[in-house]
């Protein structure tokens, strides 16, 4: 092992201190006016973007999002559990990947319980799970889809008001509750990464240059965020789901970056203690943002979207253009962080 290597407590770099107090309020701000915008712009009525703008944000969001997973969370993962700090049997398996692939399945498993029961809950009152999200909101989540019985309860063939009444509130309530555990995954994992880059940015010894990075990093990732909050479909009561979770996204890092101004004087991330946590928790959330970028956003914003399957190819190469420049940059910055 290299006598340059800090492998113990301490070490953090304590130049630039009122720049780095700054950064929780610049950062803080970027990072919420990203995930914000969209939702604003389209739930607000004195704030108008045209479409075109708006899908260009929620494809650009989408590559933001598989690009964050493989390039500023499966990587460092690696690199992390990877370290020469760390004792000998941690390179004896790659843990990371491991981790990352139980990650995927155990969101693929949680989805599955979650809509099983859903579409069994439906089922008793003759409701049909849309399992492709061909509804609205549907890239979020997989919304339900009426079938011949919903159609006779709702043309008055059945005289039934109360049947009406609860079919038309299991509807409702199975689309909220399919979008909100699909966001919820989303925002799951790219909390646990806002807040880590946090912790690393107040310490860090090149703090200028992964200061502007982050800025940037954490805009278009609240970008993405927001493109996806912004076209939830929810009941009145659940209004307030969009704004909260953007608000929170947006504190994220300025919490991990005053956390790590805290103990600054006892936080190395380089650490032994340090590499172990910040590896299980990348490739943790690596994982979440794989399954989501995967299936939730390319598979039903493209596959199986009725919609872009059945547009012309204009619009099409026009949503993966924007997807792919949308990876592209967020996969450029993970040269500097």
């Amino acid at each position: 092992m290299s006598e340059s290597l800090e492998c113990g407590s301490g070490g953090g770099a304590d130049t630039f201190l009122g720049l780095r107090v700054a950064s929780i309020f610049i950062i803080g701000f970027g990072s919420t006016a990203g995930a914000l915008f969209p939702v604003l712009s389209r739930r607000s009525k004195w704030l108008h973007v045209p479409k075109p703008v708006f899908d260009f944000a929620k494809y650009f969001g989408s590559g933001v999002i598989i690009a964050t997973a493989f390039i500023h969370l499966l990587d460092p993962g690696l690199e992390a559990l990877g370290s020469e700090c760390l004792a000998e049997g941690w390179g004896d398996y790659p843990y990371a990947l491991a981790l990352c692939m139980l990650s995927i399945f155990f969101i693929f498993i949680v989805e599955l319980i979650a809509f099983k029961w859903g579409t069994s809950k439906l089922a008793s009152l003759g409701l049909q799970h849309d399992a492709h999200g061909h509804v609205a909101g549907g890239h979020a989540a997989h919304g339900p889809e009426g079938n011949t019985d919903v159609d006779k309860i709702k043309s008055g063939t059945d005289s039934s008001v109360d049947i009406e009444r609860a079919s038309d509130s299991y509807y409702v309530m199975d689309a909220a509750f399919t979008q909100i555990i699909g966001i919820a995954i989303l925002e799951f994992g790219v909390v646990l990464h806002s807040v880590l880059i946090g912790l690393t940015l107040a310490v860090d010894e090149d703090f200028k240059v992964l200061f502007v990075v982050v800025v940037f990093h954490q805009t278009f990732e609240g970008l993405g965020i927001g493109s996806r909050l912004a076209y939830m479909d929810l009941p009145a009561r659940f209004h307030w789901v969009p704004y909260a979770a953007a608000i929170l996204y947006g504190l994220t890092t300025p919490i991990g970056i005053a956390a790590g101004l805290g103990v600054r004087t006892s936080y190395n991330p380089g650490s032994t203690t340090a590499s172990i946590v910040s590896g299980v928790l990348d490739s943790l959330s690596a994982g979440i943002l794989i399954y989501t970028g995967l299936v939730e956003l390319l598979a039903h914003e493209f596959l199986f979207n009725k919609e872009m399957m059945n547009g012309s190819n204009k619009q099409l190469v026009y949503a993966i253009g924007c997807m792919f420049l949308g990876c592209a940059l967020m996969a450029l910055l993970g040269k500097w962080a």
